[in-house]
């Protein structure tokens, strides 16, 4: 018989069939794999402050407008000298446009607190334009109950009552109004009634333009700053004891020499008298660089 011709194909020698096997028996198979472990996820990050906070209320996204001032007006360090508290009833005289109540009513309505408005007289012989502002303040602070809360409406002026029940009130706050009340000839009614208002060893907060202490007090405080002794005497007379004051809103830079006044700078900004059209001419640069006013930051206590 003749000779077999030789294949193509090749067989396996007798050592890589053993390799082959010993590591068929040494890799797992993928349904014996341990699956690998989830990716760690971060818990989220909170959006901000813990709501019902000082800290939540200053950061509201409600006061987007009126953060570009915290800076100059410093809220948090001013509110926290005050003392304010949670659960406290505030009596907030002459509160404006609510520059100070879009913190205050969020903050004390979470708290548990009392937050009342002494606002603008509103009755027969009032002054249009501060009756037209505490319309549309009390159109603002109604609007949104489950943000504000329950916002108590009272006033202050020369022939107004009680702000607030006698003797209920753990903080009252003058907010740079002293001066326009002198000029109304309401000062010492004003620390009269916070007096009045105040529960014993509660607390007056005054916020202020202040004066120099060498320049001549002006009884209507026309130019807007007020020596800080005068505030001090005011204070004393009406039966409040001195506690402390703090530079949280001083400015070194005020010169206090203004031509209309403290309306003069920001956030009045003020480019002509007061009720008179605006002067496109004026420089105001010198008067932006100085910023807001210098102002006394003072905390006064009701006798036990």
């Amino acid at each position: 018989m003749g000779q077999r011709a030789p294949t193509s194909r090749t067989t396996p020698s007798r050592r890589s069939m053993l390799m082959m096997a010993a590591a068929t028996l040494v890799l797992p198979s993928a349904c014996d794999r341990k699956p690998e472990p989830a990716e760690t996820k971060a818990p989220d990050t909170p959006a901000g402050p813990p709501e019902g906070t000082l800290e939540w209320a200053i950061q509201g996204p409600w006061r987007a407008a009126d953060r570009v001032r915290d800076p100059a007006r410093h809220p948090m360090e001013t509110l926290r000298f005050f003392g304010l508290q949670p659960r406290m009833t505030v009596v907030d005289f002459w509160p404006g446009s609510g520059w100070y109540t879009e913190i205050l009513a969020p903050y004390l309505s979470r708290g548990e607190g009392t937050y009342y408005a002494a606002g603008f007289p509103t009755g027969p012989g009032a002054d249009p334009a501060q009756a037209a502002l505490m319309a549309n303040y009390e159109q603002r602070f109604t609007a949104d109950p489950k943000l504000y809360g329950e916002v108590k409406f009272s006033a202050f002026g020369p022939t107004t009552g009680a702000v607030a029940p006698a003797g209920s009130a753990d903080l009252v706050l003058f907010m740079r109004n002293i001066h326009a009340w002198m000029a109304a000839g309401i000062a010492e009614k004003a620390f009269s009634d916070a007096f009045e208002a105040l529960r014993p060893a509660g607390v007056l907060g005054i916020e202020q333009h202040r004066l120099a202490p060498d320049e001549d007090q002006d009884p209507s405080a026309a130019n807007g700053y007020v020596q800080e002794a005068f505030v001090r005497q005011l204070a004393a007379e009406a039966g409040f004891i001195f506690v402390a004051s703090s530079e949280i809103n001083a400015n070194a830079t005020d010169t206090k020499d203004h031509p209309f006044g403290v309306e003069t700078l920001p956030p009045q900004r003020l480019t002509a008298p007061q009720g008179q059209a605006p002067d496109p001419t004026f420089d105001r640069s010198k008067y932006d660089a100085i910023g807001e006013s210098d102002r006394m930051t003072l905390k006064f206590r009701k006798p036990e």
